[in-house]
């Protein structure tokens, strides 16, 4: 049975006025040396576009699905499936992501919770057969059940620690059995709300012990998928342990957990912690940390995360100007991990807002290849750098001088002359190709 009246998103190029056509996506398009489609790796988040309601802190929720018309927990669970994979087909969007609890409902107990996963992803196993859509990461919900309270991995309570663990050890079985490329811990309640009364160094040493249990089981069961961790600064809680990129290099450096994670990144994440998401890529790449993205954006006039698709062609350019340069996402993609807004409440509006994520990212691709192929930004950098290529800046370098050295040659100097930065002239560039 479909459940959309709509037909296949074709792309008609960038003259269409068709809303419900591609522009600039064009998957078997060639930039370089992959396809569009390969460069992208799109994705569709499980949890906005099928358990989304469009509900907020002021209001239940607007939104008009055909799936609504079910009561019964599992048969709604089954018919949100069949809307997946008609979902992917339909706007070419080869990925998916999930947690456990968007998938399947909890029931009453573990037990009944976990048996109902195993009904949906087996569901889930026969369509991806039948379609040949993938699972790019699954994930666990350690954060909505009042259990969580005072967070999972991180809790004061032992016990909540226990079934945050059997959680997460079934998310990665599900996530192994589907194939899923990735497996993603976002800390939702790792955190704090005072400092009053939380031990920190019992709950970030309680994380570091639950996230190398994960990859010991991992390699118990098999599971060579990339672990991610995804930053995030505040919301729930009021300082989150996964603050941003660096803060959890800190973090996995410190506990010994850098050989098996990278990040993913989300840009309304990003600029909840008072970067730009190319801040954040930039910083996970040069340090070999950049696994995945969450592709949306936030309103900045607002202090929480709207998760908005993203339509800001400047920042998707920037961002696959560092994804290029990290010779792409491997594993990752471009997850839109984003919601239709409150007002925009029909069933055609979850295509119209994939349509424009998914042209927003192939125009940053189109401009961020030709920026890179004419070396716009990276001739003035090198020039920018240029002393340190030779002389003392390479010795510098090289670790070829010390103190004493480096005094000795200061002490020679006559007036040092710097070069202007050109920021202005660089942000001109940009604008050239957008």
């Amino acid at each position: 049975m479909k459940m959309f009246d709509m037909k296949h998103i074709q792309y008609e190029g960038k003259d269409s006025k068709n809303p419900l056509a591609f522009k600039y996506y064009n998957p078997t398009e060639v930039i370089g040396d992959k396809t569009m489609e390969e460069h992208l790796r799109f994705s569709m988040a499980y949890w906005h576009t099928l358990t989304g309601e469009g509900a907020d802190p002021f209001g239940v929720g607007t939104m008009i699905r055909p799936w609504n018309a079910y009561t019964d927990p599992m048969d709604k669970a089954k018919a949100r499936v069949e809307a997946t994979f008609e979902l992917l087909d339909k706007l070419n969007i080869p990925f998916f992501c999930f947690h456990d609890a968007d998938i399947a409902p909890q029931g009453k107990s573990l037990r009944e919770f976990q048996s109902n996963l195993d009904t949906i992803a087996d569901s889930i196993g026969e369509y991806m057969k039948q379609t040949g859509k993938k699972l790019l990461w699954g994930t666990a919900n350690n954060f909505s059940h009042p259990r969580y309270v005072h967070g999972a991995a991180t809790a004061c309570n032992a016990d909540v620690f226990a079934m945050a663990a059997a959680q997460v050890k079934k998310a990665m079985e599900l996530t192994h059995k589907l194939g899923g490329e990735n497996y993603v811990f976002w800390g939702g309640r790792e955190g704090y709300e005072t400092i009053l009364n939380t031990n920190m160094k019992l709950e970030q040493d309680n994380l570091a012990r639950f996230l190398h249990m994960a990859v010991d089981y991992a390699k118990e069961i098999g599971f060579t998928g990339q672990f991610l961790i995804e930053p995030k600064p505040k919301e729930p809680t009021k300082h989150q342990y996964d603050f941003d990129t660096a803060t959890v290099i800190g973090f996995l450096k410190t506990y010994g957990l850098d050989d098996y994670f990278k990040m993913n990144i989300e840009t309304n994440h990003a600029t909840l912690a008072g970067h730009t998401l190319e801040h954040e890529l930039h910083l996970a790449r040069v340090h070999g940390f950049l696994g995945s993205v969450d592709a949306n954006q936030g309103d900045l006039l607002l202090g929480w995360d709207t998760d908005q698709f993203p339509t800001d062609i400047y920042t998707t350019t920037l961002a696959m100007y560092e994804i290029l340069q990290n010779g792409g996402l491997h594993k990752g993609g471009l997850n839109f991990d984003a919601k239709c807004r409150r007002g925009s409440f029909d069933e055609k509006d979850i295509f119209y807002a994939h349509v424009v994520g998914m042209d927003a990212f192939a125009r940053g691709l189109r401009n961020a290849h030709k920026m890179l192929e004419d070396k716009a930004l990276i001739n003035p950098l090198n020039e920018r750098y240029a002393s340190f290529e030779s002389g003392i800046g390479k010795k510098i370098v090289d670790g070829q001088v010390n103190f004493n050295e480096l005094s000795q040659y200061a002490l020679e100097l006559g007036e040092i002359k710097n070069n202007s930065g050109r920021q202005e002239m660089l942000e001109g560039i940009i604008n050239t190709y957008l």
